[in-house]
């Protein structure tokens, strides 16, 4: 039961904080100072509430705390500031302080701004997916930085490098401009998207999933879709992670192997994340324009609701991944388009679409797909040599040991 309540606080304080921060810095400006302000009204509540008990407004509760930790921290900043500048951020200090919870009211679209802003266009692809982890998704510095595997001090160069720079755009605290919000929104989901795949196929280490990092990119996309009920590729995207979360279970056995798609015990499939995920990309695909997430999310649809791998529609799929490489031409859609077909049409036709793509794939992936389809073929030791040469590309261990076993597979039938 304590467990339990712990677990529910460690919740409700990683969906309120950003919300808090939001509020706070709308009205105070300031980034690192809200943050550090939140950040220790989030640990005190974490301690306080387990053993006190929920306070009747959480949300009020944390914004009092963070205020009167803003009031302490320009307080005994005084002696660095000139008269003007103490006297007016005092004035604006002591009001926080002063002023009952509902004065800094929460706007729907505080976390959505946030977000934004977190995304900002000025930083680096690596430094947004950083900074929104530690700003909306609550996760520590150490935390992202395991995740990511690099040491701890990298991640927090390259966050507090992240706030210079927002800070020196001079972003203000507000939804884009309209021109800008489609392909700000881009960038968010794009993130989002990043985190998402982190945690599903870790790039690097032991581990073939870091759970705490898909947990993060589904609920902060959950927030992006309650703001945005309407846009499809918001809907879409959600559709995309659920479908895609739903094999967790069946993807690795007990002793950590990798179990490919074809091989999953689909009972261990979840179900509620399938309904859920085709109800979305479902009605998103019947009520607005067609963007890539959401053609992602009918192909991954398409494998959960085949009964077995063998009942896989793959002619449907080839022309999904057909339709995706004109709206987003890129050689990794490729890659998939390629294995499809060969489902589809048979091992030589997926072989031949993979012409032209050893220049632009610089990872294990086209390897590996490789060796599938000179297996499929019947070319063992071709085979057996592309499953050896993506094994040495790629940096993650339970990869690593699948490729490996399927080439001593071959190498035993052989």
């Amino acid at each position: 039961m304590e467990a339990n309540l712990h677990a529910q606080v460690e919740d409700l304080l990683r969906q309120l904080a950003p919300q808090v921060l939001g509020a706070l810095y709308r009205r105070y400006g300031q980034f690192e100072a809200c943050e550090d302000a939140v950040q220790e009204a989030v640990v005190d509540a974490a301690i306080r509430w387990p053993e006190q008990g929920l306070p009747e407004n959480p949300r009020g509760w944390l914004r009092t705390v963070a205020s009167r930790r803003l009031a302490d921290q320009w307080r005994s900043d005084q002696a660095r500031r000139t008269r003007e500048v103490t006297v007016a951020v005092m004035a604006r200090a002591d009001e926080a302080v002063a002023a009952p919870a509902d004065d800094l009211p929460y706007q729907p679209d505080d976390t959505l701004m946030l977000l934004f802003m977190c995304c900002h266009p000025a930083l680096s692809p690596p430094s947004q997916v950083a900074l929104t982890l530690r700003a909306v998704g609550g996760l520590t510095t150490a935390q992202i930085a395991a995740a990511f595997m690099v040491p701890e001090s990298t991640m927090v160069q390259r966050i507090s490098r992240a706030k210079q720079r927002i800070r020196a755009t001079g972003t203000r605290f507000d939804m884009p401009p309209p021109d800008e919000r489609r392909e700000r929104l881009r960038v968010v989901l794009h993130v989002l998207y990043l985190i998402f795949n982190e945690g599903y196929t870790a790039t690097s280490g032991p581990d073939l999933q870091r759970s705490e990092l898909t947990r993060e990119a589904i609920r902060l996309t959950r927030e992006v879709h309650r703001l945005l009920p309407d846009d499809g590729e918001v809907a879409g995207l959600l559709a995309l992670m659920l479908l895609t979360d739903a094999r967790r279970d069946a993807r690795s056995r007990p002793d950590g192997t990798l179990v490919p798609i074809a091989e999953q015990d689909r009972r261990l499939w979840h179900a509620e994340s399938i309904r859920e995920g085709i109800d979305l990309v479902t009605r998103s695909l019947r009520d607005g324009p067609v963007e890539s997430y959401q053609i992602q999310a009918a192909i991954a649809a398409l494998h959960a609701e085949a009964p077995t791998a063998g009942d896989t529609d793959w002619p449907q799929i080839v022309a999904l991944y057909e339709l995706l490489e004109k709206l987003d031409p890129n050689p990794m859609v490729t890659l998939n388009r390629a294995v499809a077909a060969a489902m589809a049409k048979g091992p030589e036709v997926g072989l031949l679409m993979l012409d032209g793509l050893d220049d632009r794939i610089a990872n294990h992936r086209l390897d590996a797909v490789r060796a599938h389809l000179l297996e499929m073929a019947g070319d063992r030791a071709g085979a057996r040599a592309c499953y050896l040469r993506a094994a040495q590309r790629t940096t993650s261990l339970p990869e690593r040991r699948y490729l490996e076993g399927r080439a001593a597979r071959l190498s035993e039938e052989g």
